[in-house]
């Protein structure tokens, strides 16, 4: 790896580990359904994310740009759904987990999150506009993009699943998903508002 792409790398670790409305559900989901069924909706999420990076580099960027009331359209419509999620997970807060399993965040859920949420979109700008080079093809900081989220993501499902022996008492279930939903909210939320 040329040392050119150190802080790339870098960046694009922080930007995949930090807690967001996407890894805070991953947490949820590998929790209730476990790391198999984690699996897809990580893959979606993680893949959406990337391909909003070579997007943006292939110029999608500027159309939002010039679009500005497309772009703020798509926030609000990214926080009404994320404060939705939040609000039904607030309402499933005290469900046991074998009760909750029919409720999942699927694929497509993932994706649609990923492509609805700022915190996603301007990531994707902050990559374009810092880290690509002049002859370097958009595609491999998406890709690099890709290869660092996915593991980055696993982490989350992963600590939700370690957690789920944890939260067979209803009392700590309740107040696990009691704090998911309103730091969902409040990611969701704070992203509109800067």
């Amino acid at each position: 790896m040329p040392q050119s792409l150190l802080p790339f790398v870098l960046f694009a670790l922080v930007a995949s580990i930090s807690p967001g409305p996407t890894n805070l559900l991953i947490l949820a989901h590998g929790a209730r359904r476990g790391l198999r069924a984690s699996v897809a909706p990580i893959l979606a999420a993680c893949l959406a994310a990337a391909a909003m990076v070579w997007g943006v580099g292939l110029g999608l960027a500027e159309v939002l740009l010039r679009h500005p009331l497309a772009q703020q359209l798509m926030s609000w419509l990214g926080v009404l759904w994320l404060s939705w999620l939040g609000w039904q997970l607030l309402r499933a807060a005290g469900e046991p987990l074998q009760a909750a399993e029919r409720q999942g965040f699927g694929p497509l859920s993932a994706a649609s999150l990923q492509i609805i949420n700022p915190k996603v979109w301007l990531m994707a700008v902050a990559v374009i506009g810092v880290f690509a080079a002049p002859g370097q093809p958009v595609w491999h900081l998406a890709l690099i993009f890709l290869l660092i989220a996915l593991p980055c993501m696993t982490a989350w499902a992963l600590l939700g699943v370690g957690s789920a022996r944890w939260l067979q008492s209803p009392q700590r279930l309740r107040r696990f998903n009691q704090v998911l939903a309103w730091l969902l909210i409040a990611s969701a939320w704070s992203a509109l508002l800067r």
